[in-house]
């Protein structure tokens, strides 16, 4: 097998990009994009560090960020299960990437900016909820905003596909695999519920 190890090798293959791919680029959140962050409840953020890459959803039951500025995005990080992944990541790198999804579009808007984490008392409590606060939130500066083609999500069928999640491994089964003679059934049953107690 034979690989490409160069920009020129790869722009022979590919040609020019289709005009319209560059100048769909935003510099700061335009209403259109405002209009789609605000539908959108969930991301994928990815990000960089010393020891590799990172990607890693977020959800909300509201919009997943909260648009301040022209450029400035803020992402509240609810509890999960404490890797700290991406905020270890961003605190030592600071370029992040966010694609922004809405159930029923085939389209995805990605922002790509630095990001730098706080946990200052007046930002958290923008998102407070029964009393209960993020840890710490992002706050995202958007260098470029900018649709993606829907040709990915088209392919997949994401959002038409009937349910096929069906006798796929459960998060139990793979903690069993990984730790063996963990009770993986007692896991899975149990967790819609601790979920529901830590949600926030």
């Amino acid at each position: 097998m034979q690989f490409i190890d160069s920009v020129e090798a790869l722009q022979a293959l590919y040609g020019d990009p289709v005009p319209a791919a560059l100048t769909k680029v935003a510099r700061e959140i335009t209403p259109a994009y405002r209009r789609w962050i605000e539908a959108s409840r969930f991301l994928v953020i990815a990000t960089v560090g010393p020891e590799g890459v990172d990607a890693s959803p977020r959800g909300d039951s509201e919009p997943v960020v909260r648009i301040e500025g022209a450029t400035t995005l803020l992402l509240p990080d609810w509890r999960g299960n404490n890797r700290i992944d991406t905020l270890r990541n961003i605190v030592r790198d600071p370029r992040v990437s966010l694609m922004f999804m809405v159930p029923g579009s085939d389209n995805v808007v990605r922002v790509i900016g630095a990001a730098q984490v706080t946990a200052d008392d007046g930002t958290t409590a923008l998102f407070e909820r029964d009393g209960r606060r993020p840890r710490t939130v992002l706050v995202v500066t958007a260098a470029e905003l900018y649709f993606q083609c829907a040709k990915a999500l088209m392919r997949s069928r994401l959002w038409s596909s009937p349910d096929e999640s069906a006798g796929l491994p459960t998060a139990g089964q793979f903690l069993r695999e990984a730790t063996p003679g963990f009770d993986g059934e007692s896991y899975d049953s149990g967790y819609p519920a601790q979920a529901r107690e830590k949600m926030w």
